[in-house]
């Protein structure tokens, strides 16, 4: 695969009729074919493990259902919360604007008011007056002359005055558009909230029965060895995957041992290497507690491998470093980035939450060199914000 794509991009570079410009457009069209290649490989790996999970715990399938529902509504309520604050902002510059049109308004339909005053006070035969009161041929000429410019200014001002009128109008009738939206956005930021609270009366039904269901099997470390089973299936059909799209970075994630930042700032509940249910097993990861919908950055270069739900671990997002390494984010309330997107150090790729059902908001971080973890505090020393 990676070898036709070569030969592709080398017949591209060799082809005489071929402009610089249009070589970079062909180049373009291979990678984005490139990235929909491994979103849908990706997607049909994400269907298979699903397949399965279904087939081993349905109450399992209908969390992923219900906390995948619930992180597509906070997106979408985001989303509202963003344009509210356009229009909010957008109705503000409008009543600058409102007051600002009426006060120039009001300036000119005063001095436009004092023009007919002044031609009222004259008489309404103004111009016949001004010629049977004149004499001199040359002072007549002058007078008419100003009398010219007078009226060429009266019927400027009322011009003004009428576009003044008009702009009004126009920013009065916005006005009741952006209001008549910021009613509609109300309404579906309330149907949002409704919909986010029964989904999670739901999640908090979904896990007392799961919780019941291992407690009375007996099965919760058989349930966290099946999901570690999960993501270590997971990680090898990525690296499978991904290996047809090779990272290549000036400064490979392996010499950046140490000089690593946290991905979020919060405070650690659980450490690498510590037991896990019943001694068993062991965390690959540290968690650590944060506050729902805090952002969650990537600490390096790379490129998104997954970014989905996964049983145990919930919202899930992998990111592919090269040469074999890779972070994991989990438990995240909503995710920002999407399977084939390029991130760098710093980049928002998902915001904290409970998800995988879990009892209270934090993120799971690990990090991968081929199928072994490796402890993250080795790698991450630097607080968010140093």
């Amino acid at each position: 695969m990676r070898t036709a794509r070569l030969l592709a991009i080398l017949l591209l570079a060799a082809s005489p009729g071929l402009s610089a410009q249009d070589g970079e457009g062909q180049l373009a069209k291979i990678k984005e074919r490139e990235l929909e290649e491994v979103r849908e490989r990706i997607s049909e790996l994400k269907q298979s493990m699903d397949e399965s999970a279904e087939d081993r715990d349905r109450l399992t399938v209908d969390l992923q259902a219900a906390e995948v529902g619930i992180a597509e509504r906070r997106l979408r309520l985001k989303d509202l919360e963003r344009q509210r604050a356009y229009s909010m902002k957008r109705l503000t510059e409008l009543d600058t604007g409102i007051a600002r049109r009426e006060a120039e308004l009001a300036g000119e339909s005063e001095s436009l008011a004092g023009q007919v005053r002044a031609a009222y006070m004259s008489g309404n035969q103004e111009k016949i007056k001004l010629l049977l009161n004149q004499r001199d041929p040359a002072t007549l000429g002058r007078v008419m002359t100003y009398y010219g410019y007078l009226n060429d200014y009266r019927a400027g001002n009322i011009e003004t005055v009428s576009a003044r009128i008009r702009e009004l109008a126009q920013l009065r009738s916005q006005v009741a558009a952006e209001e008549a939206r910021l009613s509609d956005l109300a309404k579906l930021q309330q149907q949002d909230l409704r919909e986010i609270s029964e989904a999670q009366n739901e999640r908090t039904m979904l896990l007392a029965a799961l919780k019941n269901k291992l407690a009375t099997e007996g099965r919760e470390i058989d349930g966290l060895a099946a999901q570690e089973k999960d993501l270590a299936r997971l990680i090898a059909e990525l690296t499978s995957i991904l290996s047809d799209y090779p990272i290549t970075s000036e400064e490979p994630f392996g010499e950046h041992r140490g000089r690593l930042t946290w991905p979020v700032a919060g405070k650690l509940l659980h450490d690498f290497g510590q037991p896990r249910v019943g001694g068993r097993l062991k965390w690959n990861g540290v968690v650590l507690a944060a506050p729902r919908g805090r952002e969650v950055r990537s600490v390096y270069h790379g490129r998104v491998a997954f970014a989905d739900w996964l049983a145990g671990l919930g919202l899930l997002v992998i990111v592919d470093h090269g040469d074999g390494y890779m972070t994991l984010y989990g438990y995240n309330e909503t995710i920002l980035k999407n399977a084939g997107d390029w991130v760098a150090p710093g980049d928002v790729i998902a915001t904290v939450g409970d998800s995988g059902g879990q009892m209270q908001s934090a993120l799971y971080f690990e990090i991968r060199k081929g199928k072994d973890p490796v402890n993250p505090r080795r790698w991450v020393t630097r607080r968010p914000g140093d």
